[in-house]
């Protein structure tokens, strides 16, 4: 039998591979489920915002997802030994009500405070996504201290995807039923849509996904090669 008999049905090698700029394991699932084959590379960078920043939740969280992609690429193409074609893919994802961006609680107070004006209303969930497409050329290790020696190119996109989230009516105790499962408080908003954070919720408005923190619809939609 010939070689391509025997290659027949098998998926073509990508001339590239993925690289996903974050250590959520929500993130990781949710590419996975997507038919995305990566690798996790996550980099700790600095989430702080400038005030005009706040004041565009948006651009806020496009800036923090280019951020997180922007740091792995750097740490790649530190490494004198890297070739080939990446894709990188950092996420940012923001709870907004009335105009406030809602972060990660700082304590239980915090996260009650957050679900109390959470409590029977509607509030969005910003994810933003920045793909990063960087190639480099081998280096010959002759000329290795020629800075023109190596060819690098890369560009990125960024988009961001909006939720809408209804919440029932949250009574103080079912608030603290809620937050004696744990799962608040690595979250932004303080809930878990993924979680026991469902129950909470009464309506969505969009891709759940997005709500999680990583909207694979329409990341695979605007970059079908990944697939």
């Amino acid at each position: 039998m010939s070689d391509n008999a025997n290659n027949q049905g098998k998926p073509a090698e990508k001339p590239f591979r993925v690289v996903l700029a974050s250590a959520s394991p929500r993130r990781r699932e949710l590419l996975e489920q997507a038919g995305v084959t990566f690798t996790v590379h996550a980099s700790e960078v600095d989430e702080s915002l400038e005030p005009d920043l706040l004041a565009n939740p948006p651009e806020a969280c496009k800036k923090l997802a280019e951020r997180k992609a922007g740091a792995v690429v750097q740490e790649i193409l530190a490494d004198p030994a890297f070739e080939g074609m990446l894709i990188v893919i950092g996420s940012d994802t923001m709870v907004v009500k009335d105009g406030d961006i809602f972060g990660k609680p700082k304590s239980a107070s915090d996260a009650t405070r957050m679900l109390r004006r959470l409590s029977g209303a509607t509030h969005e969930v910003i994810t933003a996504v920045s793909v990063w497409m960087v190639s480099a050329e081998a280096v010959d290790p002759a000329l290795a201290a020629d800075d023109d020696s190596g060819n690098i190119s890369l560009g990125f996109r960024t988009f961001c995807d909006t939720s809408r989230v209804t919440f029932h009516e949250l009574t103080d105790e079912r608030i603290r039923e809620y937050l004696a499962c744990g799962e608040s408080f690595d979250k932004a908003g303080a809930y878990a849509v993924q979680g026991e954070g469902a129950k909470l919720v009464k309506h969505i408005d969009g891709y759940k996904s997005t709500v999680i923190g990583l909207p694979v619809e329409r990341l695979v939609k605007e970059f079908p090669d990944l697939i």
